[in-house]
């Protein structure tokens, strides 16, 4: 099976390695030469745990190549991923498809006949048949079959995902392109479910799971917050609801809102595109409201601790991505913190295991960055926990408090145990716990 996969980012690099991993020939073409020069050389542009080696192995092995132009290669192409950015496009939070199109104009001019061009990126519903319509308009020769592949990679256990998936969704409306796509995931058919449907189904299948873990996320966080102020644990309501099979435990952490690529962008393209189909979606309207406004409270939660006042008072934060085990940054709960911080007068000194050459970028001179946890918390009046970095919950405590200028730890990850915190002293605030 020869595959080519347009796009070396995020989703386009796991899926491209992954594919090669499960013995296909893959190529992965993208137009930033300085990329793809740095791939060749064995650089990942991402932090994603185990993606490197997976990529050196491949690519000694002759199954995964990178290039930067699809002619020459998509020509002998079974199958072609699209994998190229979907970004929110100003204006109306739809989602921006030309990066989509182009990619399709492109190998439609190129693809041999009966090819399978399958989009991999998030596209909203009724893209599929757009992009029927638009191969038929413009390059009517072109013999494709179109189909729908979303993906359902998690940041930080993104290989995992892709090679033990709970299932793999795709929609196609010809014989020929589900055949080839049964054959591509052939390998995962014993440890997954294996589900073909419709085009526009598999595509809104995608957003549709997206909003929903959103929703467990904004519930559980206003479920936090009437922890506080009933007095009782939001873990201890986390774990009673989350053992009802009928609604499981992932997603119910309470914490500081969630980020990333996906949920901020995909929720509010999936309002759009209710619009777009006369569909009033009220309760995703709701949830993108109640996560925004959890983000703007951060800096609010830090301030009752020193007495509201933050002019010249320094902070410190451990963590700046939007999760563990990724260098990620996108709509990460850090920026509305640093940003508000930095408004109200404070001095912000920071650390995080992967984020920080990307902070760098983000915030410039607004941060002062830290190369270890302990350097961020000297002489700080107040010490905020942002990722739930595994590294964070192994700080000496006892060495914290005699760094800081004050001994206030905010937990917005709930990674401590309270009681033993505050034995050692610290004024200690978490999310939905006394």
């Amino acid at each position: 099976m020869q595959i080519v996969v347009i796009g070396t980012g995020y989703v386009g690099l796991v899926t491209g390695t992954c594919f090669a991993e499960l013995g296909m020939d893959v190529v992965c073409v993208d137009k930033d030469k300085s990329k793809i020069e740095g791939l060749r050389k064995g650089i990942i542009p991402i932090y994603e745990p185990g993606l490197d080696a997976m990529v050196e192995a491949n690519a000694a092995a002759g199954r995964l190549k990178f290039v930067e132009a699809l002619e020459g290669v998509v020509e002998q192409a079974d199958a072609i991923f699209i994998a190229v950015g979907t970004p929110t496009r100003r204006g109306d939070g739809y989602a921006d498809l030309q990066y989509v199109y182009a990619a399709v104009d492109e190998a439609a001019a190129l693809a041999k006949s009966g090819a399978v061009l399958v989009t991999k990126s998030t596209v909203p519903p009724g893209t599929g048949a757009e992009i029927k319509a638009r191969i038929a308009d413009k390059y009517p020769d072109a013999v494709l079959h179109v189909a729908s592949n979303p993906e359902f990679l998690r940041e930080g256990s993104a290989i995992g995902d892709f090679m033990r998936p709970d299932r793999v969704v795709f929609g196609t409306d010809h014989p020929k392109a589900e055949h080839v796509l049964k054959e591509i995931y052939y390998p995962l058919e014993d440890n997954s479910t294996i589900f073909a449907t419709e085009i526009i189904a598999a595509e809104i299948i995608k957003y549709a799971a997206n909003a929903f873990l959103a929703t467990k996320i904004a519930f559980i966080n206003e479920v936090a917050d009437l922890c506080e102020a009933a007095d009782a644990n939001v873990q201890d309501i986390a774990r009673g609801i989350g053992l009802d099979h009928r609604i499981g435990s992932k997603f119910l952490q309470a914490g500081p809102g969630y980020g990333g690529s996906c949920f901020p962008k995909d929720t509010l393209a999936f309002l759009e595109a209710g619009k777009r189909f006369g569909v009033d979606l009220s309760i995703v309207e709701q949830v993108v409201k109640s996560n925004d406004e959890r983000k703007d409270g951060l800096a609010d939660r830090i301030a009752k601790t020193i007495d509201d006042d933050l002019s010249g008072k320094t902070i410190a934060l451990l963590g700046l991505t939007f999760k563990a085990d990724t260098d990620d940054m996108r709509e990460s709960p850090a920026i509305n913190l640093v940003n508000e911080l930095h408004n109200r007068g404070a001095i912000i000194q920071a650390y995080d295991p992967q984020g920080m050459e990307e902070a760098k970028g983000i915030f410039g001179d607004k941060v002062i960055y830290c190369d270890t946890a302990y350097c961020a918390v000297e002489n700080a009046h107040a010490l905020a926990v942002v990722t739930e970095w595994n590294e964070f919950k192994a700080v000496n405590l006892e060495r914290v408090k005699t760094m800081m200028a004050a001994p206030n730890l905010i937990d917005l990850r709930n990674l401590f145990d309270p009681q033993r915190v505050r034995e050692l002293g610290f004024s200690y605030s978490s999310i939905g716990r006394s």
